[in-house]
């Protein structure tokens, strides 16, 4: 859809008044949103694409945005349709990588965070889903076998890794998840954190988004400490640094074979094929890490 194609289908809703103007605001690498202005007054309109090889469905994006918005860790929503939503605008600035490495951000991340585990599930509406990353990579290792993916030959090595990661971590404390701490998806507005992009919210295990900032901002073992102290609010056992790491070699792993599905279904333009090396290598250094401390 182009951007004269967006005005139009924009035009038709009662939200908007007067002459519009829409901009492209760039962020994930699978999703559009768009800033609005109408008149004086601004608006962000996501659109959204049902893509069941990713587990993402906009009824439960819908669901969960306004779940968290009457929580208070998300922008409200103003006006949905089947193929996009209309969100408050909020003045603010994306974070950054290196935002995540920063004592001062982690704790305000981590304090929103606990809000997220604890309430958002109390305002969320209809089936929810569980996005449990280990069942996400079996599911898309078989697209990738379906679709004729070139990465075949390294599937099995990823699933094994995936399968023991999986057998280590069992028992599990589950919490309603936003599920992809990517900086530009947390917004400071000067006074407090939002979050926004809950396409891959779900119930998920309790450190998925802890894990998720380490993996981004790439954190090292006093980072994941501190992180870990600040949430549970108490000293850190090797069990649990353990579960954070299988956590996050498990994230890494998602995240290939997200890169290699999207080297063939997504049409944008990005070059995939360096992610999903880059990726790879960066998930060797991880489990060469892991092993070398907990096997």
């Amino acid at each position: 859809m182009n951007i004269n194609e967006i005005i139009k289908k924009l035009n038709t809703i009662s939200v908007f008044q007067d002459e519009i103007t829409v901009k492209r605001l760039y962020g994930g690498l699978s999703n559009y949103s768009y800033l609005v202005t109408d008149s004086n007054k601004k608006y962000v309109a996501r659109f959204l694409t049902n893509r069941k090889h990713y587990h993402v469905l906009n009824f439960h994006e819908l669901a969960a945005s306004k779940a968290a918005s009457e929580a208070g860790v998300a922008p409200k929503v103003i006006y949905n349709e089947k193929e996009f939503l209309i969100f408050e605008y909020i003045s603010s600035n994306p974070l950054t990588f290196e935002n995540l490495k920063q004592e001062k951000y982690l704790k305000k991340i981590i304090c929103l965070l606990k809000i997220v585990h604890k309430n958002v599930a109390n305002y969320f509406h209809g089936p929810a889903l569980i996005f449990w990353p280990f069942h996400s990579i079996k599911d898309y290792a078989r697209t990738l076998k379906e679709i004729n993916s070139p990465y075949i030959g390294v599937l099995n090595t990823l699933l094994d890794d995936s399968e023991m990661f999986e057998n280590m971590l069992s028992p599990s404390e589950i919490v309603f998840s936003h599920g992809d701490m990517y900086p530009l998806n947390i917004l400071d507005d000067g006074k407090k954190f939002w979050f926004i992009d809950w396409e891959h919210a779900g119930f998920n295990h309790a450190l998925t988004d802890l894990a998720s900032i380490s993996k981004h901002g790439e954190l090292n073992q006093n980072e994941e400490n501190y992180i870990l102290e600040q949430y549970y609010e108490d000293s850190v056992s090797s069990k649990l640094m353990c579960q954070l790491n299988i956590i996050k070699c498990a994230s890494i792993i998602r995240e290939i074979l997200w890169s290699m599905i999207a080297e063939i279904k997504l049409p944008i333009n990005y070059d995939f094929n360096d992610y999903t090396h880059k990726t790879l290598e960066k998930y060797k250094i991880q489990l060469d890490s892991f092993k070398s401390i907990y096997l």
